[in-house]
């Protein structure tokens, strides 16, 4: 008799908390639409987090990472997918890993993503993300070879955005990528290649007058050389 009515409360047990499960579910699916209505980010956030705990899915956890990311909290976003490259992340993931790493200034474990990202679609945006990162850790024919795809690649309505100024602009992607071939030029002899640095930087300056960031490297490089010249004349 005891276990029979052991049993019973088990079985009682297990319906009661399947129901409030269930219940729980449906209140925070609900709490997320809502806030998604109200444009709450924070809300959408500790909404997803809920229906993760109380669900688990890839899906929702790539959606809760891509939610941190886009609020510019990478490392939140690292925490909750990881950084391993797995060949099953979805498309979204390898994104949060590559973009969140590179924020988070790890570029060597950024680029293994950005190259599964332009594995699944050669994309010159991210070619261009690439490049910039084999710069940054001077491996500069890995840089080139995404260079010379974007240059090709570019179309004129594609863009790329600057932030070194208080107002941030946008130039097109083409002539930024002639500005990392001129600064990758530049890289390979800091004393010989000046001048051809300064030639690509005006050439693309001609197609985007208003990248405020060629004017600052172009006056940088004419100072370099300005100095070496001064150091090469001879001392009375």
């Amino acid at each position: 008799m005891k276990k029979i009515f052991g049993l019973v409360l088990l079985t009682v047990s297990v319906m009661v908390g399947a129901q409030t499960n269930s219940e729980l579910l449906k209140h925070y699916e609900a709490y997320y639409v809502q806030m998604k209505a109200q444009g709450d980010t924070q809300g959408i956030i500790n909404a997803m987090t809920h229906l993760n705990v109380l669900s688990p899915s890839q899906a929702r956890k790539d959606t809760l990472a891509y939610m941190y990311m886009s609020e510019n909290q990478y490392m939140q976003a690292l925490n909750t997918i990881g950084i391993k490259q797995n060949t099953t992340d979805s498309d979204i993931a390898v994104e949060i890993k590559a973009v969140s790493l590179k924020a988070v200034k790890q570029p060597e474990l950024a680029i293994g993503h950005f190259e599964e990202m332009f594995k699944r679609g050669q994309n010159p945006l991210v070619a261009y993300e690439l490049a910039e990162l084999y710069m940054q850790t001077q491996k500069l024919a890995d840089a080139d070879k995404y260079i010379a795809f974007g240059l090709a690649n570019s179309k004129p309505d594609m863009k790329k955005a600057y932030y070194e100024t208080q107002t941030p602009y946008e130039v097109p992607l083409k002539s930024g990528f002639m500005y990392l071939n001129a600064i990758s030029n530049y890289s390979k002899d800091k004393k010989v290649n000046i001048d051809a640095a300064v030639d690509i930087l005006d050439a693309a300056l001609k197609e985007a007058p208003n990248f405020s960031l060629i004017n600052i490297t172009k006056n940088e490089l004419l100072r370099q050389k300005q100095a070496l010249l001064q150091a090469a004349q001879p001392k009375n």
